[in-house]
């Protein structure tokens, strides 16, 4: 039996580590369910005024509201919207009834309609304080001159508008016609694969232990057939 003990414990280590990160990966999606849950909330809670000194995590997802005036300072970040496929996410550079300049995320405009007319004037607007983490190095280089920039960095886009590196994302608007789809924050963005991790860990870990038991068994008929030759031969 000393022959079979090196594979039978490799086998079983194997397992249990697998089975370890499957159960790791069980209790990261209980953490994620929960936070995600947490800014469901918060992004539906009532709006308060915009923080003097708004913190990019403190008050990342903190629902607001706010009056003032759209200005015709704009630029179009490229993107794709769940139904829509390429479209434009409208920034515009927002002034305060209490003297800030802010930006507003108006949502989405179908890339066929870019020429549409940039309505300004007043508007009340209710949403909620984002900065997107969309830059990474495969992001292309906006252009200035064209109005047109790839992801929603909000300290280059606040630098470009002279406004605060604050961005609302607009989720109501008293405008009576809106040119943009208002396109709010939600979770859907935020990845929750951790269901699929654990299954994946758990499937590697039924298929090492049978891997085991096989390879065992093989062992045990190859001795067995060992055994079997030697008595034949003996004989």
């Amino acid at each position: 039996m000393t022959r079979f003990a090196i594979p039978l414990a490799f086998g079983l280590i194997g397992t249990l580590v697998l089975l370890a990160l499957g159960n790791w990966q069980v209790n990261r999606l209980g953490e994620k369910e929960a936070y995600l849950a947490q800014i469901e909330a918060r992004i539906t809670e009532a709006a308060v005024a915009i923080p003097t000194a708004p913190d990019p995590e403190a008050d990342r997802f903190l629902s607001v509201e706010a009056t003032g005036t759209f200005t015709q300072d704009h630029l179009d970040v490229l993107a794709s919207a769940k139904g829509v496929g390429a479209a434009y996410r409208v920034i515009t550079a927002f002034e305060t009834d209490d003297g800030r300049r802010i930006m507003v995320d108006r949502g989405f405009l179908p890339v066929a309609q870019r020429d549409v007319e940039r309505t300004g004037g007043r508007a009340t607007v209710v949403g909620n304080l984002h900065w997107p983490e969309e830059v990474d190095s495969f992001t292309p280089e906006p252009d200035p001159s064209d109005r047109l920039w790839f992801a929603r960095d909000v300290p280059a886009l606040a630098a470009h508008l002279n406004t605060e590196p604050v961005l609302l994302v607009l989720r109501e608007t008293s405008e009576p016609a809106p040119f943009a789809k208002p396109y709010p924050v939600d979770t859907s963005g935020i990845p929750n694969d951790h269901l699929e991790y654990a299954g994946t860990w758990f499937s590697l870990a039924a298929v090492w232990f049978g891997m085991t038991l096989y390879y065992l068994w093989r062992m045990r008929r190859q001795g067995a057939l060992s055994d079997g030759r030697k008595t034949t031969d003996e004989s």
